[in-house]
């Protein structure tokens, strides 16, 4: 079909399908033929703007998000873009200012638009702000186990172990199958020395799941020093497979990094369990608070996203009842049981002396939140 007789959307579908395909030129290419026919359309101005932005021409992107602003100052999805941008090349204050601009017409409830902007928030490390906009996501959509994820990623990366551990297996309750957040929270565990929670997790996925070789040679090593496994058995050859792939094969200046990098600054070698996957974690400071009294009433929320509220003792009696195969066992059942599999999955002891403790510990291995 010749161009003449091509919509602005039409020009925008093929762009896109060019953009999915990784065929960024293409796509500029095609939303060029259609800005010489619609000048004026904000979706090509658009569109274009997302193609330069990955293909990391920066300046090109920000001329056509600024374009397209200027032709829509309340377009959205040019305010995260035009965010993006300015994050890439260092202006910070102005990206901030672009997504308050999103929160200020009212879109928080987009979850998808939240996404973008905590990810492209989390990649440049402002973490903070990453995860109030992860935050946002989870609460427009809680039943998305991507919001769910993210919120553990910004969580752990703030030091927030327990927090991190509830959002990542509360995205697993919502997909069970979700490899990403899965093998995020095995290497979380591996960094923490809790090896055996960190294997349980390892092999619930397939060597396929694995675009990165750490988390693949991790799993080699755990399951050669747990099962006495020699580098030969059968159970490792897919796993030695998927790594070839993954990692390829080294070259010299490959091995040179890997050797500077695991050692400090005084050439002493880096302790194997704190290879700092993901980077230096923030410790949130603490902050001054009255300790609550025995009768003052507290609130929780479960894995399946059950708000319980009230004393420690009334909160056990509720969780036990909405937790899935325990209504007819005993709560030194409930607990021990529950306590057994928060120890596997995290390798976290929660305590069964009493329901304080008890929760306090759960919250500890991820097993619900405490809101209160």
């Amino acid at each position: 079909m010749s161009d003449a007789f091509l919509s602005s959307d039409d020009f925008d579908e093929q762009a896109h399908q060019l953009y999915n395909e990784g065929r960024y030129d293409d796509a500029i290419a095609t939303l060029k033929d259609g800005l010489a026919l619609y000048p004026n359309a904000v979706e090509l101005h658009v569109g274009m703007a997302y193609a330069y932005l990955a293909r990391e021409d920066f300046a090109w992107s920000r001329a056509c998000f600024e374009r397209a602003l200027t032709l829509d100052p309340d377009h959205e999805d040019a305010l995260a873009g035009f965010g993006e941008v300015l994050l890439k090349i260092g202006d910070r204050q102005g990206a901030v200012n672009a997504f308050e601009r999103i929160l200020g017409l009212g879109l928080h409830d987009d979850h998808e638009l939240m996404l973008q902007i905590g990810r492209a928030l989390f990649r440049e490390g402002l973490l903070v702000p990453a995860h109030r906009f992860f935050d946002l996501a989870a609460t427009a959509h809680p039943k998305s186990p991507e919001a769910a994820s993210c919120l553990g990623y910004a969580c752990h990366r703030l030091g927030r172990d327990g927090t991190a551990f509830y959002w990542l297996r509360r995205a697993l309750e919502l997909e069970h199958q979700f490899s990403e957040a899965r093998i995020y929270l095995a290497n979380a565990l591996y960094d923490r020395g809790e090896t055996e929670a960190a294997l349980y997790h390892f092999e619930k996925t397939n060597p396929a799941d694995h675009y990165d070789d750490l988390a693949l040679w991790r799993t080699i090593e755990l399951k050669k020093a747990v099962y006495r496994l020699p580098d030969d058995d059968p159970e490792l050859a897919p796993w030695y497979a998927r790594l070839g792939e993954v990692a390829g094969e080294p070259d010299t200046i490959d091995e040179l990094l890997a050797e500077v990098e695991a050692q400090h600054a005084d050439g002493t070698p880096r302790d194997p369990n704190q290879l700092e996957l993901f980077g230096a974690q923030v410790a949130s400071l603490p902050t001054m608070q009255r300790r609550p009294g025995p009768s003052d009433p507290h609130m929780i929320v479960t894995l399946s996203g059950h708000p319980i509220r009230g004393t420690w003792d009334e909160i056990l009696l509720q969780f036990k009842s909405v937790e899935r195969g325990w209504a007819d066992s005993s709560m030194s059942e409930f607990m021990n049981g529950l306590a057994q599999e928060g120890r596997a999955e995290t390798g976290i002891v929660i305590p069964v002396t009493s329901a304080e403790a008890f929760i306090r510990g759960s919250a500890e291995a991820g097993v619900l939140r405490i809101l209160q």
